[in-house]
């Protein structure tokens, strides 16, 4: 068992996503960085969408009351066992009473602790998710905090030093490769032009629902409004403020504004990784580029995973 001593700035239990369950209104959710989820399920060798604990921007401190193997991935953030630093990517042997300290980013904006066989708690819609909106899912349908209790079971084999490469996320201008939107017609090609050219920078307003970015404004031929229709994971609807909005794990089902772009799953990550003031660029991409991207992350995962 986890026993949470300080929950940090946000931190929830996560793993892939609530799938099937948009159609009756409820989000995805899941992990904001798919990726490091995955990465360091699969150096514990557990299924990679088992449950971990995302952390943002400052993480937790709690105590391990059984012995367990855990991994830390995505945004490195300082963390110590007792007064032992830890590193990203790696997995460590945790023996019981042994206290995990995460403290603030160091790079990148979130970070995941999974243990063996993944956290234990509740599914609802067949799956561990926080949604923070509606109260449910995860710990209670909330944030982790102070004398919380998080049950994982006895680890079934001994994972303790793989490791692998450790991403690091700078002050560069992040590359984001997109699909046309299905309402990318209701742009001209000169603010296509501007969309996938210029710089944008990510603003103090994002959350786990979405990413409102500043820059060049956008305008469709015709206006930006739609009748609403759904919304994926890494939409860039583009409200009547011509301001491009990326919508997250924890986006709406539906939406009325123009989606002129959507973010290739294997550029996910970046993005949630990203800070206030960094900058980004599009890169338009085809569908088929996309689907390659997507293979070789998946083909990542599998091959950590089976080393």
């Amino acid at each position: 068992m986890l026993e949470i001593i300080t929950g940090g700035a946000l931190s929830t239990v996560q793993d892939a996503g609530r799938f099937g369950s948009m159609k009756n209104g409820f989000t995805q959710s899941g992990v904001m960085d798919p990726h490091a989820a995955k990465t360091a399920n699969a150096l514990l060798k557990n299924d990679p969408g088992a449950p971990v604990i995302e952390m943002t921007m400052k993480g937790l401190t709690a105590w391990f009351t059984s012995e367990t193997f855990f991994c830390l991935s995505g945004g490195v953030f300082k963390a110590k066992l007792n007064d032992m630093p830890v590193n990203n990517n790696t997995v460590y042997k945790a023996d019981k009473n042994d206290i995990i300290s995460v403290g603030n980013a160091i790079s990148g904006m979130r970070c995941y602790l999974a243990v063996s066989g993944g956290f234990s708690v509740p599914a609802v819609m067949g799956s561990a998710s926080t949604n923070l909106k509606i109260g449910a899912g995860g710990y209670e349908g909330r944030k982790l905090r102070t004398y919380d209790k998080i049950d994982y079971p006895a680890p079934a084999g001994n994972p303790e030093g793989r490791s692998a490469e450790i991403p690091l996320y700078g002050s560069d201008t992040i590359l984001i490769r997109a699909v046309p939107g299905p309402q990318s017609d209701m742009f001209d090609e000169e603010t296509l032009g501007r969309f996938y050219g210029e710089i944008y920078t990510v603003t103090s307003d994002l959350d786990r629902m979405g990413i409102r970015l500043e820059g060049p404004e956008l305008k469709g031929i015709s206006g930006n409004d739609i009748i609403s229709d759904g919304i994926v994971f890494g939409s860039v609807q583009i409200p009547n403020s011509g301001k491009p909005i990326i919508l997250m794990a924890d986006h709406q089902t539906t939406g009325g504004y123009a989606k002129i772009a959507t973010v290739a799953s294997s550029d996910l990550p970046k993005l949630a990784q990203a800070k206030p003031g960094n900058k980004i660029r599009f890169s338009r991409i085809t569908v088929e580029e996309a689907e390659e991207l997507a293979i070789k992350k998946k083909k990542y995962i599998e091959d950590l995973l089976n080393s």
